[in-house]
This record gives structure tokens, C-alpha cells and sequence, in this order.
């Protein structure tokens, strides 16, 4: 027997009732709904996939000595790395990374969030200059809105820090883009009250006002908490009461939180429990910890403890090991720990302590610094050698043909002209 079939005015009574269903999604009745519509909600499962893999790496750029971004996106995939954050949205860097499949986040720095917060029209002027030209051929997966400003002096950026990542979100809705770019903010561990043992680490109380309604929205965007987690900084500032090798990742006895019985090895994992202990106190145990910064300096004054190669070398590749297993913390062993090293270059020009021009995996003519087992552009056992290939002469371009030869003095005198 034939199948039925339908009639055209059938049809036509199936589409309409289907438009009328989609106009009930759309237009929800429960006035408590109306409060969160300006919100893309995304569940743990569901968020915007902003990290390949759980490896990635923070492409600092305060020098004047740096190669043209062009040669760092050949670096990045010599050493196959494809998760990069950068601290602005330098359109040099943009370009760049057009059509290479890497994945990058740009930064609103912190200078630009008491305008955006004032004015939404500042915060969809930043996303028409430096990201609608870029996006989808530049892979932009997130933006993070200012760096570190909680905890800090300046009360003033505090107060504007919620109200700049609204406006962004709200110009990204508007863009159709703010379910494809991940929004977020990175904190430095002052953010906490303490944070030892993990268990105890509650977040300050006089930074609740600020922390509150942030958390409150990236628990319904589905963004996760970004912490820039520093071993390193946590031995120099007491070495004499935390044991390098537990900073290391380096056999040593480990510590026991005496209210869990949790078992910690390394201090890495220790700070990602702590933060999320921290979530959990403050209602938001399901939010993800992801690390924006971490890293050892391979040089530094007298004064910083344990500033030096051979530590740098260790941290960095114990952790890059630590990652590649694709497991959690011993408070979270489901949630994957994901990390940005800090840095991909040394940054001659960076104010402060020699810690802060020494975290460079690589030196500026794309040797490695900090050897991870990562491969650079330049053999790094060997300085550059005049008669290297054409071929190899002309993969990496014009900037490292000058660099090699201005390297080398000349055996004659030229005149002007």
C-alpha cells in the first residue's frame, strides 16, 4: 500500500506551526528569564572550545629585539605549539596568524576598561577594530578583559572591570560572535585569602563585591576561572619554608591537607586545588580553573631565590610533561589541567627585577633558551653560521638574513651613498 501523502494546505499548517513553536522559544514566558537574555548560556559540556589539547603559550612582546610575527608563527609551529595569548591586539600579530589554524586570544589591556565600562559604544569600537577584520580567517577564540586587576591599588579599575566585560559580551552578542569568542579575565593569587592547605583557600572578602558578579556571569557563559599560578614566585618569596624540589615537580615528600587527606606533589596542582576550593567556598564549585600564566625565570638578582637555568629548564619541562597526561588535580582528577607558559620570548625591555626580562623559552633570534625539548628556529648548541642553505636562508625570510649577517663584521669599509 502506498505511504499517505500530504495535502498542500497540510503542509502549510505544519510550517506555521512550526514558526509559532520557534516565537515560544524565542520569546520565553517566565519574567525571572527576562533578567539573563543578554546572556549566552553555555553549560560545562557545552562552552566555546577555546584550548586545543591542554598546552599553551603566553607571546609577550615588551622588547626591541623581537622577530617579525610573521617568523613566530613559523616558530610556534616548529614547535607545535597551537594555543597563544597575547596582551593586546597588535594588528601586526593578527595578520600574521591569519589562516594557520593556531588559536589566539587578544587582550583588552587594562587602560581601555574605565572608558568600555562607561561607554558601551568604546567597547564595540575595540571589537570593529581589532577583531570583526581579523575573524574567522585569524582564529580568535577569546579575549581576556584586562589582566590582573583585582587586588591591585586601583579600586577605580576594579569597580569598572565588571561593567567593561558586560559591555563586551553585550557588543559580542551584537556581532553574532559572542557564542564563538570566549570572554574572560585573568587573576593574579592575590585574589585569595589564603591558600594553604587548598582546602582553606578562600578568596578576600573585600574583593567579594567585584568577584560576585563576575563569577556570577561566567558561571552562565560557561568561561572558566583563569589564574596566573607562579611556583616560582611562591619559593622566592619563602625559601626557606618551601622545599624547591615540591616547586620543581622533582621527587620530594609532598604536603597532606589535613582536612581532606588529599596528597599534593608538586605545588602546581596544589594552587589549581586551592582555586578551586576557593570557587567552591564562594558557590561556583562547577567552574572550571584554567592557567593563564605560569613559568620560572632563568636569570635574576641576587635577591630572587632560585632564579636560574637549571630550574627553569626543570619547572618548564616537568610541567610540559605534567600536561601532556591530560589529567586533573587530586580535588579535580576529571577536570583536565590546561596552562599558557609564560614566555615565549626573554622581553629586553620589561621594567623591574631581572626575573622579569628572563622567562623566555626562546631568545629573539628564535634559538632556545630554556631547553624544554622544543624546536627553534636556530640550532641553539651553535651560533649562526654564515654559509647556512639558501634554502634555509630563505624559509625564515628577510629579518633573519639581516640578523645573520649584521652578526658578522665587515672585513671592508664602504663609503655612503
Amino acid at each position: 500500500m502506498a505511504p499517505p501523502r500530504w495535502k498542500s494546505g497540510d503542509g502549510r499548517r505544519r510550517r506555521l506551526l512550526l514558526l509559532l513553536f520557534c516565537c515560544l522559544l524565542a520569546f520565553p514566558c517566565h519574567a525571572q528569564q527576562v533578567t539573563n537574555n543578554n546572556i549566552s548560556h553555555r553549560s560545562d559540556q557545552g562552552g566555546i572550545h577555546s584550548f586545543v589539547g591542554t598546552y599553551g603559550i603566553n607571546y609577550g612582546r615588551i622588547a626591541d629585539n623581537l622577530p617579525p610575527p610573521e617568523v613566530v608563527v613559523r616558530l610556534l609551529k616548529l614547535a607545535k605549539i597551537r594555543n597563544v595569548k597575547i596582551y593586546d591586539a597588535e594588528h601586526k600579530v593578527l595578520d600574521a596568524f591569519r589562516g594557520t589554524g593556531l588559536n589566539l586570544v587578544v587582550a583588552i589591556p587594562n587602560e581601555f576598561l574605565k572608558d568600555m565600562a562607561a561607554n558601551p559604544a568604546k567597547a564595540m569600537d575595540w571589537l570593529n577594530e581589532n577583531v570583526q577584520p581579523y575573524y574567522p580567517s585569524t582564529r580568535i577564540v577569546g579575549i581576556t578583559v584586562g589582566n590582573e586587576v583585582l587586588g591591585g591599588a586601583d579600586t577605580g579599575l576594579a569597580e569598572a572591570l565588571v561593567g567593561a566585560v558586560l559591555n563586551v559580551h553585550d557588543a559580542l552578542r551584537m556581532l553574532r560572535l559572542d557564542t564563538k569568542i570566549e570572554l574572560s579575565t585573568p587573576h593574579s593569587e592575590g585574589v585569595f585569602a589564603n591558600s594553604y592547605p587548598p582546602s582553606a583557600c578562600v578568596f578576600k572578602d573585600e574583593l567579594m563585591v567585584y568577584l560576585r558578579p563576575l563569577l556570577d556571569f561566567f558561571s552562565k557563559t560557561g568561561a572558566p576561572f583563569y589564574v596566573n599560578a607562579y611556583p616560582f614566585l611562591a619559593y622566592m618569596s619563602d625559601p626557606s619554608h618551601i622545599d624547591i624540589n615540591y616547586a620543581l615537580f622533582k621527587p620530594n615528600a609532598g604536603i597532606v591537607d589535613p582536612k581532606t587527606g588529599l596528597h599534593y606533589d608538586n605545588m602546581f596542582d596544589a594552587q589549581l586545588d586551592a582555586a578551586y576550593f576557593a570557587l567552591e567556598a564562594a558557590g561556583y564549585s562547577g567552574m572550571e580553573v584554567r592557567v593563564a600564566e605560569t613559568g620560572w625565570a632563568s636569570a635574576g638578582d641576587a635577591t630572587e631565590a632560585g632564579a636560574n637555568m637549571e630550574n627553569a629548564v626543570t619547572y618548564d619541562r616537568n610541567l610540559r610533561k605534567r600536561l601532556f597526561l591530560r589529567k586533573g588535580t587530586p580535588y579535580r582528577p576529571d577536570r583536565v589541567a590546561k596552562a599558557y607558559i609564560f614566555a615565549l620570548f626573554n622581553e629586553n625591555l620589561k621594567p623591574g627585577p631581572t626575573t622579569e626580562r628572563h622567562y623566555g623559552l626562546f631568545k629573539p633570534d628564535g634559538s632556545v633558551s630554556i631547553n624544554i625539548g622544543l624546536k627553534g628556529l636556530l640550532p641553539s648548541s651553535a651560533p649562526p653560521h654564515p654559509l647556512l642553505p639558501f634554502k634555509v636562508l630563505h624559509a625564515l625570510g628577510s629579518w633573519f638574513l639581516d640578523r645573520l649577517l649584521s652578526s658578522f663584521p665587515s672585513t671592508t669599509t664602504t663609503s655612503g651613498g
